[in-house]
């Protein structure tokens, strides 16, 4: 899809720009006005805090629909479990982050912990509870994703995990660690395998965003009493990979 775009005129990549210009100039004011309207609310309840913030969210993907005229279809809502549960998604923009945090309320995501200290939107993700690691300590990094994220779930939160690590491109899917998979056969909840094509609409390293529609998959919910944490990674990512075919 990327290939097609390159083949793009002068005058439409000058339209693309303007139109990404747009969006950032909405982006940033209602990250500002969100992070604030969070910041003073601090005294909120958890999942109050969070419909704050994926009120701000739900404006941001609305503001992108509009200027960059990128929409999103989603299957497979019914798999989504009432409580507690791992999701286990593809990492390609930071467009699933936003998405899905609207999408799997109440939610904790593992991110690293760099993102909580830019003033204001981070002292926001701070108040959402994440599990905040050091990725240059990896062995501490997994012993506290075992016992926050089984903390979290124990609480009825999901937990979303990006088991590549870091972003890929679209057409490639990373090796997977199987912290994910470990926590959930650890507090007993199901494993949710997620798979999207948002790298190819709004991109891992250009600025431009790309029209277009996200297809967002939920697969059905994976029980991770019965193998290893390897082998349910390994199922989880089959599915994730069958699915971006």
């Amino acid at each position: 899809m990327m290939s097609r775009y390159g083949t793009l005129s002068a005058t439409q990549k000058t339209l693309l720009a303007l139109r990404a210009s747009t969006f950032y100039v909405g982006f940033f004011t209602i990250i500002l006005l969100i992070s604030c309207a969070c910041c003073v609310s601090f005294v909120l309840a958890h999942k109050q805090l969070q419909a704050v913030a994926s009120a701000g969210n739900y404006l941001t993907l609305s503001w992108l629909r509009f200027t960059c005229n990128i929409d999103v279809k989603v299957t497979g809502r019914e798999h989504i479990p009432a409580g507690a549960c791992v999701i286990l998604s593809n990492h390609q923009s930071a467009w699933e982050s936003l998405y899905l945090q609207g999408l799997f309320q109440p939610v904790s995501f593992v991110l690293k912990r760099e993102l909580l200290w830019i003033p204001l939107f981070g002292w926001t993700l701070a108040l959402l509870r994440p599990i905040a690691i050091k990725r240059a300590k990896p062995a501490a990094a997994i012993r506290q994703v075992l016992k926050q994220g089984k903390s979290r779930l124990d609480e009825g939160l999901k937990v979303v995990i990006y088991p590549e690590g870091t972003r890929m491109d679209p057409g490639e899917l990373g090796k997977f660690k199987s912290s994910g998979a470990a926590i959930a056969a650890l507090a007993g909840v199901p494993i949710l395998p997620v798979s999207h094509n948002a790298g190819e609409h709004w991109t891992l390293h250009g600025f431009l965003k790309y029209p277009g529609t996200v297809y967002l998959n939920i697969g059905p919910a994976i029980d991770a009493s019965n193998n290893s944490a390897r082998e349910l990674t390994e199922t989880a990512r089959s599915w994730i990979d069958s699915s971006l075919k």
